[in-house]
C-alpha cells in the first residue's frame, strides 16, 4: 500500500482557525473530567483537602483546639469572672464584710441580703464575694512557687542525672511520705501571723516534688531527641541546650499538672482554714466561713451552703481547665 502524503495541517493541532478550536474543546473536557485540578482536590491537592495550611506549632495548634472546646471556654469564663472579682470585689458587692450586726445573726435572704447572714451577722454574699480574692490569691501564688521551683530542680536533676539527680530522687521520695494535711497541722499550728505567706509556703514547700518529678521526666525524654544531640555536636552550651532546645519542648506537661493542682491548692487552703490552722480572722475566707457556719447547720443552712458552693465551682473551674489543657497539648489525643 503506498503511503499517505505527509499533511501539516493534520499533524500540528491549532495551526489553522479549526485547530485552535479543536484543542480548545480537547481542553475544556479534560477539566470538566478531573474537577479541582490534576490530582483532583481544588487546588492542586488530595480530593476534599481543600488549600494547604500553613503548618502550625505545637502551641498554636494546641490554642486552635482550645478556642473549639466547650469545657475549655466554660471554666475560663467562671475562671475570669472569679480573678475579676478577687481583684474588684467592690463591683459587685459594696458593703463592708467585716461589718456584722448581731440583731440579724443566722436571718435568711432579704431585699439587699440576697444569700442571708451568718451566726455573728455577717452579711454572707459580701463575705463570699470577698473571700475570692483570698483563695485565688492563695491558689495562685502557691502555683506559682510549687511550678518555678519544682521545674528547675527537677529539670537540673533530669539533665544533668548522676549524684544530683539520684539525691533529689530521695529528697523527693522523703516528702510523698509526709501526709499534707498532718504536715499542716503541725507547722502551721505554730504560726502566729494572719497574712497568706505562711500558707503559701507551706503549699510550697509540700508541693514541689510532683512538679519535680514531672519536669524530670520531661527533660529526660527531650534530651534524647535528634534535634537535641544535632545541637549538642554543634557545639551549643548545657545553657543553651536547657533554655532553648529542651525546656520549651518539656514544659507542656507542667504546664498542665500546675494548673490542675492550682484548684487542689485552693481546696486545701480551705481545708486548712477550716481547721483552724491556715488563714485566721479577721482574714476573709471561704474556709473560716464554712467552719465558723458548721454549727449552725441545721438552723442557718444558707451560711455554709453559699462559700461551700463558691469554693466547689472554684475547684471545679480550674479541674476542668487542667483536663482540657491536657487534651490539647497530648499528641497522643490527637
Amino acid at each position: 500500500m503506498p503511503e499517505q502524503p505527509y499533511e501539516p495541517e493534520r499533524a500540528v493541532a491549532g495551526t489553522g482557525m479549526g485547530g485552535q478550536m479543536d484543542l480548545a474543546a480537547s481542553e475544556a473536557t479534560t477539566v470538566e473530567e478531573a474537577p479541582g485540578g490534576p490530582s483532583g482536590g481544588p487546588s492542586g491537592g488530595p480530593e476534599g483537602t481543600g488549600p494547604r495550611e500553613k503548618a502550625r506549632s505545637l502551641w498554636s495548634d494546641a490554642w486552635h483546639d482550645l478556642r473549639r472546646n466547650p469545657v475549655f471556654l466554660g471554666s475560663a469564663l467562671v475562671i475570669l469572672f472569679l480573678v475579676v472579682i478577687a481583684v474588684r470585689p467592690s463591683l459587685i458587692a459594696s458593703g463592708n464584710p467585716l461589718q456584722c450586726d448581731l440583731a440579724r445573726a443566722q436571718d435568711g435572704s432579704r431585699s439587699g441580703h440576697p444569700f442571708g447572714f451568718d451566726g455573728q451577722g455577717c452579711d454572707v454574699y459580701t463575705r463570699t464575694v470577698h473571700g475570692a480574692r483570698t483563695s485565688v490569691t492563695v491558689g495562685v501564688l502557691a502555683t506559682l512557687g510549687v511550678a518555678l521551683l519544682g521545674s528547675v530542680l527537677g529539670g537540673l536533676a533530669g539533665f544533668f542525672g548522676g549524684v544530683w539527680d539520684a539525691v533529689l530522687s530521695r529528697i523527693t521520695d522523703i516528702f510523698f511520705a509526709i501526709p499534707v494535711v498532718l504536715g499542716g497541722l503541725v507547722l502551721l499550728s505554730v504560726v502566729t501571723s494572719n497574712t497568706v505567706w505562711p500558707v503559701i509556703g507551706f503549699m510550697v514547700l509540700l508541693g514541689w516534688p510532683q512538679i519535680s518529678r514531672i519536669a524530670r521526666g520531661s527533660v529526660i525524654t527531650a534530651k534524647q531527641h535528634d534535634y537535641v544531640q544535632a545541637a549538642r555536636a554543634l557545639g551549643a552550651s548545657d545553657a543553651r541546650l536547657l533554655l532553648r532546645h529542651i525546656a520549651p519542648n518539656a514544659v507542656a506537661p507542667v504546664i498542665v499538672v500546675a494548673t490542675i493542682a492550682l484548684g487542689t491548692y485552693i481546696s486545701l487552703e480551705a481545708t486548712l482554714s477550716y481547721l483552724g490552722v491556715g488563714l485566721k480572722p479577721p482574714t476573709v475566707s471561704w474556709g473560716i466561713d464554712i467552719s465558723a457556719a458548721s454549727p449552725y447547720i441545721r438552723n442557718a443552712p444558707h451560711a455554709l451552703l453559699w462559700p461551700s458552693g463558691a469554693l466547689a465551682i472554684t475547684v471545679l473551674a480550674f479541674i476542668m481547665l487542667g483536663d482540657a489543657v491536657r487534651d490539647a497539648l497530648d499528641p497522643k489525643l490527637r
